[in-house]
């Protein structure tokens, strides 16, 4: 689980977007101010390392491609005997290189940071593979020294600390090579549910070493992110007429879906939005678990989500399937938080205090949908500097989401949760052409930085962005004043916001892995900017400047 937020040590908040199943009826509002949307680009030719949409077909026949070729490629990259490939997902850029994502197994075990990217030419030559671990895979013995009990019994304590008060594991802890940290070890990975003490569904994973007991690793697997709605004004919807009922149904978008869990926290999706007459909401919070508004934002929020990842990276839907996720409000009782869940494949938000404050704003929305994003690319761990690169990411592009909606209601800005009022006196809840301003968050990378909580770790990548779209000093966007500074008091100069969204998404999808840290996202960054611009080009140069002036150099 991934939060969109964390408060002091315990309370973590995450937010998200989701799209399912249906057809398409889209309807407009009559009353209150035209409905914002957001138009397509003008069509141009695609930079040579952009990637290309794939059709469902040809995107499956280049998987079932990599798939059958995975003992020729494992021995062309020089793995071990015992390893095998397993294909991911695989991606095409413009100029015909296509980029291949595996995971690995080690005698039929599972090797958890041993996934990697081959990069291969339009002529199928390997150019390049980028992997999450340099270390060789191999481990002395496959017998365990200590019992699943023992694997079973820490994992149960991490997961008490953090809120739960399940009494055993959700399955038995099964074996695994842990290879993201230092000499590949066998281990055991232990899931274990419940509610974590703000009431966030757990999903916490602990790896055990299996010959010591000692904890190697601990994540949380679940990540904390027409109508009126309360805060993008009156805006357009898809839905989908059912008989003489119209359905909170995107059909257009993977067929989202948006349901009301009644201030309940089971899993279950819970009921399906419907409506008389096809307008939805009052544009005002209220505490009814029947109230409209929060499934307005939370469904507009998924659309823009969606719209702004297929318009601008040609990605269609989180796993760039076509199919969408669904959303979730009115989940539990004044609950001040919101998440994405991969096992559920949904996004979920919380009313807020006092159940009148859903946390339901437009760039919370892209926060938690990205969070889909970067699992089913990337796969950064949610822990240490590749969890604050998670982070930074889903920051990211929930502010270009917000900028690219051009909604009069609610602005683009470099400021991450300034609707929802988190804080209680009208401030974000992130800055980021100076994330100190927090006062948790650090502006420059530090050899402590992997010690902090993930939403703060974020801090240099998200100043990173701003420097790179941007510049450094002082200036007024929209209406906001910003004042960016820099580590080795340099000026930068921006190149702009859409440029530097497709270098980081370029280097999200097809250079970073589970493992990667800062200074590996320079690198990622770089060659995604070479791949896009060219290695001499200013876009490349203004990369290396931005991340120097956050101390990654």
């Amino acid at each position: 689980m991934t939060p969109f937020y964390a408060r002091h040590k315990r309370t973590t908040l995450a937010i998200a977007t989701a799209v399912a199943a249906g057809a398409l009826l889209t309807t407009t509002l009559t009353t209150g101010a035209s409905a914002e949307s957001s138009a397509a680009p003008t069509a141009k030719a695609p930079l040579p390392g952009a990637q290309v949409q794939l059709s469902p077909a040809a995107r499956t026949s280049l998987i079932q491609q990599a798939e059958a070729a995975t003992p020729e490629t494992a021995e062309e990259i020089g793995l071990g005997a015992k390893e095998k490939l397993v294909v991911r997902d695989v991606t095409k850029d413009a100029d015909g290189t296509v980029h291949t994502r595996y995971e690995r197994t080690y005698d039929g075990l599972p090797v958890l940071g041993g996934d990697l990217v081959v990069h291969e030419t339009a002529s199928g030559k390997t150019e390049g593979v980028t992997k999450a671990t340099k270390a060789t895979i191999k481990v002395a013995s496959l017998k365990p020294t200590i019992t699943i009990a023992k694997a079973e019994k820490q994992a149960l304590t991490a997961a008490k600390a953090a809120g739960s008060e399940k009494a055993e594991a959700d399955n038995a802890p099964r074996k695994v090579i842990w290879a993201a940290d230092g000499t590949p070890t066998l281990a055991y990975e232990t899931v274990v549910g419940g509610l974590q003490d703000d009431g966030t569904p757990n999903e916490l994973h602990v790896i055990t070493d299996a010959a010591t007991g000692q904890k190697l690793y601990e994540y949380q697997g679940v990540e904390t992110g027409t109508g009126k709605s309360l805060y993008s004004g009156t805006v357009t919807l898809g839905t989908t007429l059912s008989g003489s009922t119209y359905q909170l149904t995107d059909g257009t978008r993977g067929s989202h879906k948006t349901y009301n869990k009644s201030h309940t926290t089971t899993s279950s999706a819970g009921t399906l939005f419907t409506d008389a007459d096809d307008t939805w909401g009052t544009g005002a919070a209220s505490s009814s678990t029947t109230d409209q508004t929060a499934a307005v934002d939370a469904a507009y929020g998924a659309q823009t989500t969606w719209d702004f990842y297929k318009n601008t990276f040609n990605r269609s839907g989180i796993k760039n399937n076509g199919v969408a996720a669904y959303s979730r409000v009115h989940y539990g009782n004044a609950y001040v938080n919101a998440f994405w869940d991969d096992s559920c494949f949904c996004m979920t938000y919380g009313d807020g205090s006092g159940n009148v404050k859903p946390l339901t704003s437009l760039d919370v929305a892209g926060h938690e949908m990205t969070h889909g994003v970067t699992s089913n690319t990337a796969g950064l761990n949610y822990s240490g500097e590749s969890g604050g690169l998670n982070e930074a990411t889903s920051d990211i592009f929930g502010t270009a989401v917000e900028f690219y909606a051009a909604n009069s209601s609610d602005v683009g800005d470099y400021l991450i949760g300034e609707k929802i009022n988190i804080n209680g006196n009208g401030t974000p809840l992130r800055y980021m052409d100076q994330p100190s301003k927090d006062g948790a968050s650090a502006n420059y990378w530090s050899s402590s930085l992997k010690n902090l909580d993930v939403h703060y770790s974020s801090g240099p990548a998200n100043h990173f962005f701003y420097l790179l779209s941007e510049g450094s000093g002082s200036k007024t966007i929209n209406g906001v004043a910003y004042n960016s500074p820099t580590y080795n008091s340099s000026t930068i100069t921006g190149i702009g916001r859409a440029k530097a969204s497709q270098i980081w998404y370029k280097a999200l999808t097809s250079y970073m892995t589970s493992t990667t840290t800062y200074a590996g996202a320079r690198t990622a960054t770089l060659s995604a900017a070479s791949s896009l611009y060219g290695s001499t080009s200013t876009e490349y140069a203004a990369v290396a400047a931005a991340w120097t002036a956050v101390n990654v150099s």
